[in-house]
Formats: C-alpha cells, sequence, structure tokens
C-alpha cells in the first residue's frame, strides 16, 4: 500500500516533470534555426546531463552501467535516437497541439505493439479506446491542410512508435537502465544531427536556450519522472503525463498565439477522452 505522504511526494514529482517535458515547443518556437540545428545542440546538452545523472547515481561505476546495457540496450538506443529526432520535427513542421495528440495515443500504440511481440492479450476496453482515439486522430488528419501539417502529423505517429516500442523493451527487459540508453541515444542524435547542421553556430543567447532545453526536458523531467514514479502507481503517472498533451499548446496558444483550429481542438478531446476513459479504470481498480 503506497503511503499518503509519499504519494502525494510522488504525485508532485511526476506533476514537475510533466510540466518541464510540456515546455518543448515553447522551446522549439523560441528558436528561429533548422531543426538539425535544434536537435543537434539539444542532444548534447541532453547527453551530457544524462550522463551526469548516470555518474550520480552510480559514481565510479557508472562506465560499467553504460556497457551493461547489453544488445538490448543497443537495439533500444537507434530507436530511441530516432524518436528524439521525430519529436523535434514534428514540432518543427505542424502545431504543438498536433503532435501532442497523436502522441497521447502511446498506450494504444504500446498495446498493439506488446500484443505483436509479447503476445499479451489486448482487452476490451483497450480496443474500445483506441477506436475512438483513432476517430480522433482522423478527425484532426481531416482538418490538416497543409503538406507541412501531414507530415508533421506522420512524423508524430512514428515517434510515437518508436516510444511505444521502448516501453515495452521495458517491460521485456526488466533489468534494462533507460538512463545510460537515453544518455547514448541523444548522444548518438548529436552526432547525426551535427553534419546537417546550416547557418553556422548559434549565437550565445540561442545556445543558452538550447542548454535548458536540453538539460530541463531531458534530464532533470527524466529524474523528477523516475523518482516520482516510483511512489504512485503507473495509472496514475500515465493519468499525471496526460497533462503534457493540455500543456504543451497552452504554453505555445500563450506565448506565440498559435491556435490548433476547430477540427484539431475536437479530434484532440476525442483522444484525450478515450486515454483518460482507458487509463480511469487502472486508477479505479487501485483505489478499490
Amino acid at each position: 500500500m503506497i503511503q499518503t505522504s509519499g504519494r502525494a511526494y510522488g504525485i508532485a514529482l511526476v506533476a514537475a516533470a510533466t510540466v518541464l517535458w510540456s515546455t518543448a515547443g515553447l522551446y522549439v518556437r523560441l528558436l528561429d534555426l533548422d531543426v538539425w540545428t535544434i536537435q543537434a545542440w539539444r542532444s548534447l546538452f541532453a547527453a551530457l546531463s544524462l550522463f551526469a545523472l548516470v555518474f550520480v547515481d552510480k559514481g565510479r561505476q557508472a562506465p560499467h552501467a553504460v556497457a551493461a546495457i547489453g544488445w538490448p540496450g543497443l537495439a533500444a538506443v537507434p530507436i530511441s535516437a530516432i524518436s528524439m529526432i521525430c519529436y523535434v520535427a514534428a514540432l518543427k513542421l505542424t502545431t504543438v497541439a498536433n503532435v501532442m495528440i497523436v502522441y497521447a495515443t502511446v498506450p494504444f500504440v504500446a498495446a498493439g505493439v506488446s500484443f505483436l511481440w509479447l503476445g499479451e492479450r489486448i482487452k476490451r476496453r483497450i480496443l474500445i479506446a483506441s477506436a475512438v482515439a483513432l476517430a480522433g486522430i482522423v478527425l484532426m488528419a481531416g482538418a490538416a491542410t497543409r503538406p507541412q501539417d501531414i507530415a508533421g502529423d506522420a512524423i508524430s505517429l512514428l515517434m510515437t512508435a518508436t516510444f511505444a516500442v521502448l516501453l515495452v523493451m521495458g517491460r521485456r527487459y526488466p533489468s534494462l537502465a533507460m538512463a545510460p540508453v537515453n544518455a547514448l541515444s541523444a548522444a548518438l542524435c548529436a552526432i547525426v544531427c551535427w553534419p546537417l547542421m546550416s547557418g553556422g553556430t548559434p549565437d550565445l543567447p540561442e545556445i543558452l536556450i538550447l542548454a535548458v532545453f536540453g538539460a530541463t526536458t531531458t534530464g532533470l523531467a527524466y529524474l523528477l519522472f523516475l523518482t516520482g514514479a516510483r511512489h504512485i502507481p503507473s495509472s496514475e503517472a500515465g493519468l499525471i503525463g496526460l497533462l503534457d498533451v493540455v500543456l504543451g499548446p497552452l504554453w505555445v496558444w500563450l506565448g506565440f498565439g498559435e491556435e490548433p483550429g476547430l477540427l484539431a481542438m475536437i479530434g484532440g478531446g476525442v483522444v484525450l477522452a478515450a486515454v483518460l476513459w482507458y487509463l480511469s479504470d487502472g486508477v479505479r481498480r487501485r483505489s478499490a
């Protein structure tokens, strides 16, 4: 039984991590840089913060912890790198709301991956929720009139699929340490994106924004979420994580007046309702 004080502590940390994650779109809108430059510098600072996290946690055993990820970790590194690159690319192409709406379907995509890979039976509740969420995405995609929006939605789907694979890998290989995997993924992103940058080195204010972007939305948020998730059920963590879907578009609306459009908002509401209905069953069972 999770104690109340520990539960409140866990909720606070997971909520703080979610707020940090939700600012990603705000950083991308603040930076007038190409996607490769943003991703290269963000990944550099993300890698540094994640390796620092591993070092603080493992001390002198940090190199061993990185080397111990094994072949599952080596397979996860490029998958995670693809997810990271797709995230920034999608945010550059379409609205933050569209990206968040697609990303909100990750529990359903993960269920499909688990069925195909692990043979886990898909419950009726998740099938219904997935169908409703798919209807919401179709509605949102139908509102996309610009080629950039269609491309952004497609890249968001690829990001969601790769992240779902990572979630299932975490269940398939419980001993797989994701902090070293994500650190190596960020380093791989920086290496891949660096030669593709255009426009030279960003100026000092932009580098400072990129440093905060990489360190807070990756390193600090990761630390807060992992620490907080130890104190609350995963279903509650999932529900709190939905704040990202709401807060992400809110920040860019307040800061830049970015409006997703009526159909996208309706489609997003349908997706959000489907996810809430699906996750609420886990919370209710836990409370009972």
